[in-house]
């Protein structure tokens, strides 16, 4: 059992590092009032085929990473609470 958690946590760490790189890399989303003026719609290429970019990648396993970041910490919770 001493193995395993030793393993998680090495894991559980190794995607803390690379969250806290993939959220440092992107870009702000959010274009405020100048988008609404401007007319930075949804109706464009690139808000269509957002997915595809090198951004909307990095947002997927940001997520992907998150999610598996909050499981770990619930098994290691469990882990280090049953002995």
């Amino acid at each position: 059992m001493e193995i395993a958690k030793n393993i998680i946590i090495g894991i559980y760490f190794i995607i803390c590092a690379v969250l806290v790189v993939l959220i440092l890399k992107q870009s702000k989303e959010d274009s405020g009032a100048s988008g609404t003026v401007m007319g930075a719609g949804a109706n464009n290429f690139y808000e269509k085929n957002k997915g595809r970019t090198i951004e909307g990648k990095m947002k997927r396993a940001t997520i992907g990473l998150m999610i598996t970041f909050f499981i770990l910490t619930i098994v290691l919770d469990i882990m280090f609470v049953v002995k």
